[in-house]
């Protein structure tokens, strides 16, 4: 692995930062994913490696939602020491592309969203999507968006319903991760309100 795990890995912290204090902000990650060699990823992307690399280490657990859950889980236990586990208990729920329709809202539904004494201790799940720069048109608004910000997501799923329901019960909720195929990051934390169609997809906080 071309990576450097100190000055690359601070990078794309600095940018995952970046993003989720940004809700709708766009980083690229594409100049670190170049570093990843092919042989390296077994079964999942550079990008969700290098998101991987960057977020877990041996006290955090996920969850692998694909058609190759076993060989993307063992790949990540090798190189983070993160354990795989059941959905309920993950902190990181990581949704492949080839993960089976309705994977993201299972995912949403059953993820742990938190205590009101540490509602840090929820999940957050990571989507690999088709694009953030086409698709779907999101209206956000909330916390880190001076008035309103677009986002363009490309994702067969419906899951703002299943979002709105989880996160109903602020500061519990969950946080969302978007990465795509040329290694765009967009991020939607709990915070943050969905416009879709012209309708405002909120809760009471």
């Amino acid at each position: 692995m071309k990576l450097d795990i100190v000055h690359d890995l601070q990078s794309i912290y600095r940018k995952i930062v970046d993003s989720t204090s940004r809700p709708g902000l766009i980083s690229d990650l594409r100049k670190e994913a170049a570093l990843v060699e092919d042989e390296e990823t077994k079964g999942c992307t550079a990008s969700l490696l290098l998101l991987a690399l960057t977020l877990f280490d041996q006290e955090v657990t996920f969850k692998v939602f694909s058609a190759q859950a076993d060989t993307v889980s063992k790949t990540i236990n090798q190189l983070t020491y993160a354990k795989p586990t059941e959905t309920v208990q993950a902190d990181y729920l990581l949704i492949l592309k080839d993960a089976a329709k309705g994977s993201l809202e299972e995912a949403i539904i059953h993820a742990k969203s938190g205590t009101l004494k540490n509602p840090h201790t929820s999940a957050t799940i990571i989507v690999e999507v088709d694009s953030v720069t086409n698709g779907e048109a999101l209206m956000l608004t909330g916390p880190g968006i001076q008035t309103t910000k677009p986002v363009y997501l490309d994702i067969k799923e419906n899951w703002i319903e299943s979002r709105q329901e989880k996160n109903k019960e602020y500061p519990l909720g969950i946080d969302l991760m978007f990465i795509d195929e040329t290694h765009q990051l967009v991020s939607l934390p709990r915070t943050t309100q969905i416009t879709r169609n012209g309708v405002m997809v909120e809760w009471d906080m």
